[in-house]
């Protein structure tokens, strides 16, 4: 008797349950099995680590942290031409692995993936950096720390960094500056570590703004679902998917969503809307069909 291969869901719920055992590259990859079911992630994995012996045999077998650096550039920049995809950003494929491999251009975040996967694959020590607005790679260098753009590769230097920081701070911190308090001491908060969770949280928030931006209900439920196995706890991702789960007439699963957002929330600013919004979907109880 044969078993039943996984849902795209459920496979993905399976790749992020455990953070020690998490996969970085096969759960961002996973996310475009949403919607490319038929999807081949071995040969998305296979073609990477192809990727890496050929920039391995360029390298001499002593080769230094920044002469892997160099080449890893050369090879992903250069040679490959991964970069921006500056003429279609609202393309859902640029947040999807298989895609942005094949046509080399997607998202910052999605070419940092690749990135991180190939410097791993030399033995280099890079992360992500979860930076507002863009997101950055830090690679952990002998004679310090490098923070790079992974839309082409270059080192950004630190008044670069604060210039690029200082538009999203918060008021409360606007006003500690007004105090003396500098850009650079708020930075090094900003250039902390992501873990694959964050990142991949982050790749469906892309992928979640871009369909609700389009009105695409079903496209964006279908990341909201991914959402919730990933961050289980975050209530205000059930409250997303329940107002989701009701514009599309799915009245019980919204009303168990929004149930849930107002039992586990902490006291939240749009509490007595939800709470509205869910009264109605009970009086007005499932859909009719005529």
């Amino acid at each position: 008797m044969e078993c039943p291969s996984p849902s795209p869901l459920d496979y993905f719920a399976a790749l992020v349950r455990d953070d020690d055992s998490l996969s970085l590259t096969e759960a961002a990859g996973a996310i475009a099995l949403a919607e490319h079911p038929a999807l081949d992630l071995a040969a998305l994995q296979t073609e990477l680590d192809e990727l890496a012996a050929r920039l391995r045999r360029r390298l001499p077998a002593d080769a230094g942290a920044l002469q892997r650096v160099r080449a890893l550039h050369q090879f992903f920049y250069r040679d490959l031409g991964f970069g921006g995809n500056v003429n279609d950003l609202r393309d859902a494929d640029n947040s999807h692995l298989h895609a942005v491999l094949q046509r080399r251009r997607g998202l910052p975040i999605a070419l940092a993936v690749l990135y991180l996967e190939l410097a791993g694959q030399l033995g280099l020590q890079a992360d992500g950096v979860s930076f507002p607005g863009h997101f950055l790679i830090k690679l952990h260098l002998p004679l310090g720390e490098a923070v790079i753009d992974p839309v082409d590769g270059r080192s950004l230097t630190r008044a670069e960094l604060e210039e690029r920081l200082e538009p999203y701070l918060r008021h409360d911190l606007r006003l500690g500056l007004e105090t003396g308090m500098g850009l650079s001491e708020l930075l090094a908060d900003y250039l902390q570590p992501a873990s694959g969770r964050e990142i991949l949280a982050r790749m469906l928030r892309n992928l979640a703004r871009l369909h609700r931006e389009d009105g695409d209900l079903l496209r964006l439920l279908q990341i909201q679902q991914r959402q919730v196995v990933l961050e289980p706890e975050d209530w205000s991702l059930r409250r997303d998917r329940g107002q989701t789960l009701a514009a599309l007439g799915q009245t019980e699963a919204a009303i168990a969503d929004l149930t849930l957002y107002l039992q586990h929330a902490d006291g939240p600013a749009d509490g007595p809307r939800v709470a509205a919004q869910l009264a109605a979907l009970r009086e007005a109880g499932p859909p009719r069909w005529h």
